[in-house]
This record gives C-alpha cells, structure tokens and sequence, in this order.
C-alpha cells in the first residue's frame, strides 16, 4: 500500500496571486465567508504525509527503532502500532505499520513555467522513486481498541491493549514486527492470519476502560484505570506475566481518562478524570493519592502529559483549556499557564521529547495546536492585525482531519507529529518546531 500526500488545508500566507486573494485563516477567530476555501501551504511545512488503515483508529503508539535518534535526515521512517474502532467487534484489528521513503515538503513550482509534455514525463519518474511507502501487518482483534501503548522488555516489543470488551491484554508484537520489515515474512504472516492471542489479559476491572500506561523507570510495570473509577497497578513477574493488586486506587469519585507515570519517580503517577481532578498517587502508599487538584478544570478533565525534564503536567479538558500545573505548587489547585485556543474538548496532549517548554494540543474542534511557553509577549511586536488575538506562545494550527483522536511526538525524529483521526493518520512536521 502507498501513503499518499495530501493538498489539502492549513493556514495560508498572505500573497497575491492574480484575482485570487490569499490570507491567512485563524480558526476560531474569524468564519470562512462565502466563496472562501482553505488550501494548504506547503511552505509552512517541512514534511507532510497521510496514510489510511481501513477502520479508523481511536489510538496509537510509536515503536522504537534502530534506525538512530535524533534523526532528520529525509527520507524518514518509523513504526507504529494501532488498533481500530471498526463498524463490528469481528473486523477489528491490531496494527503495526511502517512508513518509509517519507520525504522532505518540497516548494510550489513556479506556476508560470512551461508545461511540456517531456517535462511533465521527467516530473513523474521523479515523483515515483519519492512516493512514501506503507507495510500494514494486521492482526484480527475481536473487539473495538481504545487504547494502545507500547513498551520494550528485553527483547520483546509489548503492546498493551483497552478493548471493549473490558479487559486489557498484552500481545508480542515480533511476528508483526518481522512482516513489516521482511516481504517473504509478510508473506508468511498474511497466510496465518490468525488472531490477536494475547500473553497475558486481565478482566478484573469488571468495567471498560480507556486508559493504560507503561512505567519509563521500571520495564513491564503498568497502571490501568476504568470508566468506574478504579485504578489497577501491574507488575512484571517471571515467565512473561503480572501481579495485579487487586485492590484498586480509588481516589476519584468518576471515570479515569489518562494516566501517565513519573518520568524520574519510579514509584509515582498521574491520573484525571471526570470528575475534574488531577490526582498524584505513589503506588507504596496505596489506595488514596498524595495529592490533588480537585477543581483542575470545569468539566471533564480528559488528557494529561508529564513534562520529562521539568515539573510539570499539562492537562486538557472538556472545556477546551489546556492548562499546566507545577508540582512544586500543586496543593495550590492554580495552574501557572492556561490557554483557551480550542473551541471543542481537548482531546491529545504531549510535552515535545526534546524541547521542554513545547508542547501539542488536539481537540474536537479538528484542530492540532502547536506551543511554545517559552515565548514572551514582548517577542510579538510587529505582527499582523489578524493574528493579534493569538497567545504569543502559540506556534502553530495544523486542520485537514476530522476527529482527531490521538497524537504523539514522535521520540527519535525531533520536531515529528503522529496524529489520528476518523479520517486517518497526519505524519508532518511544521517549520515552527
């Protein structure tokens, strides 16, 4: 299967091109007015590409590779693992795929060129040796995927899955791995095709859930939390399978939406919930949680992120802010920044891997916002009438999907989003970040 490049919409910069007005559009400040139409500008991008699956996917991970850090050299590559939200519980699958040959955005081409028919045969050539390329090794799964995170241990490349059907399992991904990277072990893999077999599952949530979360201190270490509150702690035991406490944290009062775990306490995490709450817990002191804030936001708190080098979470509500807590303050139950760009429920947020003061928003606006808080007010002189009402540290709005679900960072490739949507996967990376 071929990704393929989409010319579709985003913010525009403002030029004149024969009768055709050009101008920058800010979502949320001004309608589009009849007539008006959003197209793409390339130039703001430095890579671009989009990819469909079939089913849409409500959630992903990366997948580590060996292909280096810190790598930004085109073509890129990298692999992810998904799982879908399919119309029936039976055409639900497991995913991993890898993209490859994702190029670099290349610049408009002059629009006054000649057209000649050898020219355009040149172009063509060249636009296939470019063209991205994507290998989907999928696993029949019964049962829609909430949630999907991915974790090394020793050699296994594990997948922790939410399902509808309540439970969480865990599923080795090597013979999906080994597909698509090897076109005789695909080969293979798609003549089996045999259901997703977990290593290991647990039903004693006795509920659905939508969030999971695998320690970054201690290999195989988990936490897991329910729409019925409750929050269950895993940890690896020999011979490939967990120990799980069955007595649950069980601080808030509603649904859990997300945890995440300490990037530098091995010992402590986070969660947020419906009842509008940001909770820290150390799993040594179950089950109630160290502290909180229990008015974080106005309505369901839905996404939370842990900054890795400094104290901070970040978190997205129901309500559309996006606010970050300093832990050194917490107890406090005031945020140091809020911002209010969203006009829907955020739904995705993460602090960039590689730059601490930047981060990325999704909502259901179909909006992706891009932050910087390390931008000043004072750095903001001389900026266009239209853009006046936008924070100073907003960087960025990638539109085109509708729905947006999901996005990640990717760890290895600086300055790379992932994210999904009901109408598929975006993979760019914007000239801001």
């Amino acid at each position: 299967m071929e990704a393929s490049e989409s010319d579709e919409d985003d913010m525009e910069g403002e030029e004149q091109n024969g009768d055709r007005q050009e101008k920058v559009y800010v979502p949320g400040l001004q309608p589009l007015q009849p007539g008006e139409e959003l197209e793409m500008d390339h130039s703001a991008y430095r890579m671009y590409h989009e990819c469909q699956t079939g089913a849409p996917c409500l959630s992903f991970d990366v997948v580590l590779d060996g292909e280096g850090d810190r790598r930004e050299q085109f073509p890129l590559s990298m692999v992810l693992c998904a799982g879908t939200q399919a119309d029936t519980a039976l055409s639900n699958r497991l995913i991993v795929m890898r993209m490859h040959n994702l190029q670099g955005t290349e610049k408009k081409k002059d629009e006054d060129k000649s057209s000649d028919e050898e020219s355009d045969e040149d172009e063509d050539d060249e636009d296939e040796d470019k063209k991205p390329q994507l290998e989907l090794a999928m696993m029949p799964h019964y049962g829609g995927i909430n949630r999907v995170r991915v974790t090394q241990r020793g050699e296994q490349t594990l997948a922790a899955v939410w399902s509808e059907k309540g439970q969480v399992e865990i599923f080795d991904l090597r013979l999906q791995l080994e597909a698509v990277h090897n076109s005789t072990a695909m080969s293979a893999f798609i003549k089996q095709e045999k259901e997703a077999t977990p290593l290991f599952s647990f039903a004693g949530h006795m509920s659905e859930g939508f969030t999971i979360d695998w320690s970054p201190k201690v290999p195989g270490r988990m936490v897991s939390g329910d729409c019925k509150k409750n929050i269950h702690v895993w940890e690896p035991q020999e011979g490939g399978t967990w120990k799980i406490d069955q007595r649950p944290f069980s601080s808030h009062s509603k649904s859990v939406e997300d945890l995440q775990w300490s990037p530098t306490e091995a010992t402590v995490f986070a969660s947020c919930s419906v009842d509008q709450s940001i909770r820290i817990w150390d799993i040594r002191a179950p089950p109630n949680s160290m502290l909180s804030a229990n008015e974080a936001h106005s309505s369901d708190v839905n996404v939370i992120s842990w900054n890795r080098t400094e104290p901070f979470i970040l978190s997205g509500g129901d309500d559309g802010l996006l606010k970050v807590w300093d832990l050194r303050q917490f107890q406090s139950g005031r945020p140091v920044a809020s911002f209010k760009q969203h006009s829907a429920p955020v739904t995705s947020v993460q602090w960039s891997p590689v730059d601490s003061s930047v981060f990325a928003a999704s909502g259901a606006d179909d909006v992706i916002s891009q932050w910087d808080l390390s931008v000043e007010s004072c750095d903001m002189g001389g900026q266009a009438e239209d853009v006046k009402q936008l924070p100073p540290q907003l960087l960025f709005l990638h539109q085109g999907q509708k729905e947006v679900k999901e996005l990640h960072w990717h760890p290895q490739i600086p300055g790379v989003l992932i994210s999904t949507a009901l109408s598929g996967f975006n993979i760019f990376r914007t000239i801001s970040v």
